[in-house]
């Protein structure tokens, strides 16, 4: 009788051993560019570095943990709804500080505009996450959320994302050392400014993460924002826009305030406002 052949052990794709969040992480933040920005943009104001921050819809909470990393004396809580974000940025994010910085940091499971603690001295919405609401009520409850959880010399700090680019369906890859991110812009509906993104993952063998990400969001305008934060309650707001590398003719990282700038196809900036 012949012998069954031995069947070859399936060999697991790229794209199915990927972390979803560990590439997040590499291709779309920059947490330590953030803590500079969120430093900067406060001592400006008061003249001194802040100590106690709240990242709103934060995630895996690597801006708060980098936080925490940048200063012996800073604390953090970071905010989500979500579990799953929230519990791998706690075994993996969390888990890699010191005993000493892992005691300032409070990851917080619920709404952003129902959890409440101790006032802070800046609270960042950052990666266009308060995008997902869609009507000026929802938006001008959330900015009034934002603004009571800061202290009277506190600062709320939001980036956002536009131009003429960002008002269409298209997708750009841009490559890493390991992987493609792909940012698919699938839906946009110009009268509404509803726009459906996906983030996907590409791999060298072919294999690829699709709709790694999935964000339902309103596509908000900066007076449009400036407007919500006013009635909100907030006293005065500055948008920061980056300076272009005279070399590259690219972003330079650099932000600097301005009420006007050029015509620009697609562009990523900052909004601060002062409660």
């Amino acid at each position: 009788m012949a012998s069954k052949k031995k069947k070859r052990p399936h060999r697991r794709s790229l794209a199915q051993q990927a972390d979803r969040h560990a590439l997040y992480e590499e291709a779309v933040q920059d947490p330590a560019g953030d803590v500079a920005v969120v430093r900067r943009l406060f001592r400006k104001h008061y003249g001194r570095d802040p100590r106690l921050l709240r990242e709103d819809f934060c995630g895996t909470a690597a801006l708060a943990c980098a936080w925490v990393a940048a200063h012996r004396e800073n604390r953090a809580f970071g905010v989500d709804f979500d579990p799953d974000p929230l519990g791998w940025g706690l075994r993996h994010n969390v888990a890699a500080l010191s005993d000493q910085q892992a005691r300032r940091i409070k990851l917080l499971e619920g709404d952003v505009r129902e959890v409440s603690h101790g006032r802070v001295d800046v609270t960042v919405a950052f990666n266009f996450s308060y995008f997902v609401f869609q009507s000026r009520l929802e938006l001008v409850n959330y900015f009034r959320k934002a603004r009571s959880t800061l202290r009277r010399q506190g600062l709320f700090v939001l980036d956002l994302y536009g131009g003429p680019e960002s008002q269409r369906t298209l997708t750009e890859t841009r490559e890493h050392d390991h992987f493609d991110y792909v940012w698919d812009q699938d839906v946009f509906d110009p009268i509404q400014q509803h726009a459906v993104n996906h983030i996907h993952f590409e791999f060298p063998d072919g294999s690829r993460l699709q709709r790694a990400f999935t964000y339902d969001w309103r596509l908000w305008s900066i007076p449009e924002l400036r407007e919500a934060l006013e009635e909100a309650g907030f006293r005065s707001t500055q948008a920061y826009w980056e300076r272009t590398d005279s070399e590259s003719e690219e972003g330079s990282g650099i932000y600097y305030p301005t009420e006007s700038a050029a015509d620009d196809p697609a562009w990523v900036t900052y909004l601060s406002a002062l409660p």
